[in-house]
């Protein structure tokens, strides 16, 4: 038993170092995509801080969701972001499981930068969106006679470019249209629905995708309009990104070399090589490897006869 134990341990850690040194090679191609989306998650908390000090409160604006949906209030609110929570730490994960797993379908690199190419294109958007017009926000903590309504002016360039994270996120005023907690869901539930293998789970993400929305609207941290131009702006975004990517084979078919980049040597190399064997007579292809014999400079097809001219004429 402890024999068994250890052989199956010394396979998840030569499993562990292969996917590692393959992941840490992507990484040297694609860190440059990786940290601008990194960056620009940053320039998005920077835009969000700033709306925050020209947000004005005012009386709530009529919302049917607020119509329907009682508030869950100060004390429940909790609710809406611990379920946003589960939902960024299981994806996370997921991203990471060909490390552990035998069965790969992706690889951690190339889905974060695509994760990180749908929602840079949201937020851009988004950030257009809510300097355009800033509405009074609905949250308990950004109507009038709160003390975090409005910012006073910042006393330092630094102010600003620390963004008071996490409670200057938590706390923010002011970046309403549209929902960017449902940006990172629908992002995460999509991409999961394409690359994931679970049906059961990916019908639950979807279900999960619209309590989300529901607990937004219900603690107030959104209006309706926020959440329902975030499902079809988001869904766009990432249908059509999407379709500007090249599609990734499936790494469980044993093809999964295919995603790895390919230089330019590489592929002067691939295109000469089948080339010489274009002109030989092969295709390339396991199929087309069969025995061929030549006979009187003719290519002749596992080994049949045929009856030449001098045969025909006696010769």
């Amino acid at each position: 038993m402890t024999f068994y134990i250890g052989r199956e341990s010394s396979k998840l850690w030569k499993r562990i170092c292969a996917e590692t040194t393959t992941e840490l090679n992507l990484l040297a191609e694609n860190w440059k995509y990786l940290l601008a989306g990194v960056v620009c998650q940053y320039i998005h908390g920077l835009a969000a801080r700033g709306v925050h000090y020209i947000h004005r409160p005012g009386p709530t604006l009529q919302d049917v969701g607020f119509m329907l949906l009682p508030e869950l209030g100060q004390d429940k609110a909790y609710i809406s972001e611990t379920l946003f929570t589960f939902i960024f730490v299981s994806f996370f994960l997921w991203t990471f499981h060909p490390f552990i797993f035998k069965s790969k379908k992706i690889y951690t690199v190339i889905v974060w930068c695509r994760v990180l190419a749908f929602l840079v294109a949201s937020q851009f958007l988004r950030i257009i969106t809510f300097y355009s017009t800033q509405l009074p926000g609905p949250n308990y903590h950004c109507r009038e006679g709160s003390k975090l309504a409005r910012l006073p002016p910042p006393k330092s360039v630094l102010e600003v470019l620390l963004i008071n994270f996490p409670r200057g996120v938590i706390y923010g005023c002011g970046d309403l249209i549209f929902s960017s907690h449902m940006i990172f869901t629908l992002v995460f539930v999509r991409t999961y629905q394409k690359y994931g293998t679970r049906r059961s789970i990916k019908q639950l993400s979807w279900l999960l995708a619209i309590i989300q929305s529901f607990l937004i609207v219900a603690s107030r941290k959104h209006y309706t309009v926020d959440v329902v131009v975030a499902w079809y702006t988001v869904n766009f975004v990432v249908f059509f990104i999407d379709k500007k990517f090249a599609e990734l084979p499936d790494r469980s078919n044993g093809i999964g070399s295919l995603l790895l980049p390919v230089t330019n040597k590489e592929k002067d190399g691939r295109t000469k090589e089948e080339t010489h064997k274009l002109l030989n007579g092969n295709s390339g292809d396991p199929a087309d490897w069969r025995q061929r014999t030549q006979v009187n400079g003719k290519n002749l097809e596992d080994g049949n006869t045929v009856h030449v001219d001098g045969a025909m004429n006696g010769a």
